[in-house]
């Protein structure tokens, strides 16, 4: 009869989740290496949202307004996915700069299934002047906070996103809201004139 070995079992320490904050990354890394996960996204989404109209007509049928809704849907899609995974985190983080969330903490846990909800409006093309309408509310808001803790230097703590993500999170978020807004003000615009 063969001897049996028996083998020990160890708990493995899981890694937990980290804030960073933008003087520790950009202290250590150049631009191009802080940002990079981020220009990664935003070149898989704008890569994904004109491949995604190929089938129809070809290259003739790449539409700037309709490549524009599929980066919104997929940017609202994919950051709400990163907030989702740490929610009670991402709110007392957004807490701390946005000017609602501070006046109402529920907001911190909502806003991330808006985004989601935004995300699944402009991927379904759902009322298009009803979602850019709600975006624009939305990420304005949004920016309030964000620039006004930017213009005061203060060192807002950084929402959870990953562990991966090493952003500095005031610069981030004021391209995200700043952007946001402009593709939701010239959605609106393809709503009304095209």
């Amino acid at each position: 009869m063969p001897s049996a070995t028996v083998t020990s079992i160890t708990p493995r320490l899981i890694k937990q989740p980290t804030f960073i904050c933008a003087a520790d990354v950009q202290s250590s890394l150049g631009w191009f290496a802080t940002y990079k996960p981020l220009l990664l996204i935003l070149t898989y989404l704008l890569v994904a949202s004109v491949l995604v109209q190929l089938p129809e007509n070809g290259w003739k049928g790449v539409r700037w307004h309709e490549t524009m809704r599929y980066f919104m849907a997929g940017f609202f899609l994919g950051f709400s996915f990163f907030k989702l995974l740490d929610l009670s985190a991402f709110a007392d983080a957004y807490a701390k700069y946005d000017v609602l969330a501070k006046h109402w903490h529920g907001w911190g846990l909502i806003y991330p299934f808006v985004e989601l909800a935004l995300g699944l409006a402009y991927l379904t093309n759902w009322n298009p002047l009803i979602t850019n309408w709600a975006t624009l509310i939305v990420m304005g808001v949004s920016a309030i906070g964000v620039v006004k803790a930017w213009l005061h230097k203060r060192n807002i703590r950084c929402a959870y996103l990953s562990t991966v993500f090493k952003l500095p999170m005031p610069t981030v978020t004021i391209i995200e809201n700043i952007g946001m807004l402009g593709m939701a003000l010239s959605g609106m615009y393809c709503y009304f004139f095209l």
